[in-house]
């Protein structure tokens, strides 16, 4: 077979069903799908193609999947740091979103994001925000694949100042882009169960099944959330939620921090999966979601980082890192989310929780060529008895040296080929300048 793209002389982390490790290999690419995957045979060059990759002995992996963020809000990165949930999104990030979120700002915004996520070895990412129809353009420039969700809310919201066109506008957005891309799926996003109405979120849901797309919710994020929720309602966010019908396997819901036996019985019942975010819940003293009972139950779940205001970075290394150790210590247990389990969290669980784990999330035959180069020539990555091990403890963002997605390089030698980095920073700063000076809220 004629290759367009051949990688070699690395460790293959695969990700399979076997996770399977190939000390010496190989990978064959064509038309953007991986054909071939073997160990290096003795004193053989690699196959002839019409781009080479030299992995120079690092570690090639799948690309990470990001399965729950909102990528304009680069925009509010460090704007409020330090406060409870509540206190941030209404003093702070929701009247911000209101004053300074319009088109432009938010396609600065997202090409910022997506610059970040694929020189930290993203490939993959799903969330939702508003002026969600600019932020799919933006991503489509990027090269990178995700899974992007108009945001729907009960409230005057940018992009929608009348709430009773929420589902309409979004199932609009769904419309326009379902097929558009080979990159980019549409979403449908509601973005809680105490800011939308029960009736907004079985229509949503309802939109969402019509397309056949991936519907999303936070939902048990704080323990306040919870305690509104039984009290207002008689029934925990997520047996709320199930009542009203919403939950099913195309069902992802961010956070479930505050959930018991019961709601993660119902949560494995439907199908749904979870987008797990240690470090947005530590940051905002949400709590730690019970994850080892979720996993032991039979739930998908996945990492996702949040957006960039609640984090504050989009380094899914990082959040692998902190996902693995939170767990441990939560426990007692030292066994507890072990490297190999937290790395498919990131990678193919993270596919499956948005339905492409057909497509992506492990380096196998057939599969979208989505793959991240590890530069492992480093101090802190020297020596390396376990991949696994390395990827989730000691490497981060900044080891990863190519990647590809669906066969295209988009970061060569730590260079983002697809975008000019300095001009999408230059252009989030001069926004930044006006957020600071126009702004009425107590900028650090």
């Amino acid at each position: 077979m004629d290759f367009d793209a051949v990688i070699h002389n690395g460790t293959l982390v695969t990700v399979d069903d076997r996770m399977r490790i190939i000390d010496n290999g190989w990978i064959g690419i064509h038309k953007g799908v991986i054909r071939t995957i073997e160990a290096t045979a003795p004193d053989s060059p690699p196959p002839t193609a019409k781009k080479t990759i030299d992995a120079v002995g690092g570690m090639v992996m799948p690309g990470l999947v990001n399965t729950h963020t909102h990528l304009p809000m680069t925009l509010f990165r460090g704007l409020a740091d330090d406060l409870p949930l509540i206190d941030w999104l209404e003093e702070h990030i929701f009247p911000a979103e209101a004053r300074f979120i319009n088109p432009e700002t938010v396609r600065w915004g997202t090409l910022l994001a997506c610059a970040e996520m694929l020189l930290s070895g993203t490939t993959c990412c799903c969330g939702g925000y508003f002026h969600e129809d600019t932020v799919a353009r933006a991503v489509a420039e990027t090269g990178l694949r995700a899974v992007l969700a108009q945001g729907v809310i009960d409230f005057p919201a940018p992009g929608v100042p009348d709430p009773a066109r929420n589902i309409a506008h979004a199932r609009d957005y769904a419309q326009r882009w379902k097929g558009r891309s080979r990159l980019i799926t549409p979403s449908i996003f509601c973005h809680s169960p105490y800011t939308c109405s029960d009736d907004t979120l079985k229509a949503a849901k309802a939109a969402a099944d019509d397309l056949g797309l991936i519907f999303q919710v936070h939902v048990a994020e704080t323990r306040f959330e919870r305690n509104r929720s039984i009290k207002e309602k008689g029934l925990s966010p997520v047996a709320h939620l199930d009542r009203l019908g919403v939950l099913d396997r195309r069902t992802v819901l961010a956070h479930c921090v505050w959930v018991d036996d019961a709601d993660i019985t119902t949560i494995n019942r439907r199908g749904c999966a979870v987008s797990h975010c240690p470090e947005s819940n530590m940051k905002l003293a949400s709590g730690i979601a019970p994850v080892t009972e979720m996993q032991s139950a039979g739930v998908t779940v996945s990492l996702g980082t949040d957006g960039c205001a609640s984090n504050n970075n989009l380094d899914l290394f990082g959040e692998m890192g902190t996902a693995a150790k939170l767990h441990k210590v939560a426990t007692f247990d030292p066994t507890a989310l072990n490297a190999a389990s937290v790395l498919k969290m990131a990678t193919i669980d993270g596919a499956r929780a948005i339905g492409l784990a057909d497509n992506i999330g492990s380096l196998e035959v057939g599969k979208q060529a989505d793959i991240i180069v590890m530069d492992t020539r480093a101090p802190h990555l020297t020596p390396m008895y376990h991949p696994d091990s390395h990827i989730v403890y000691a490497a981060g963002g900044g080891d990863v040296r190519h990647v590809l997605v669906a066969g295209r390089q988009v970061v060569k030698d730590r260079q983002l080929l697809t975008l000019n980095v300095q001009e999408i920073m230059d252009r989030v700063n001069t926004i930044a300048q006006e957020i600071r000076l126009k702004s009425v809220l107590s900028v650090k």
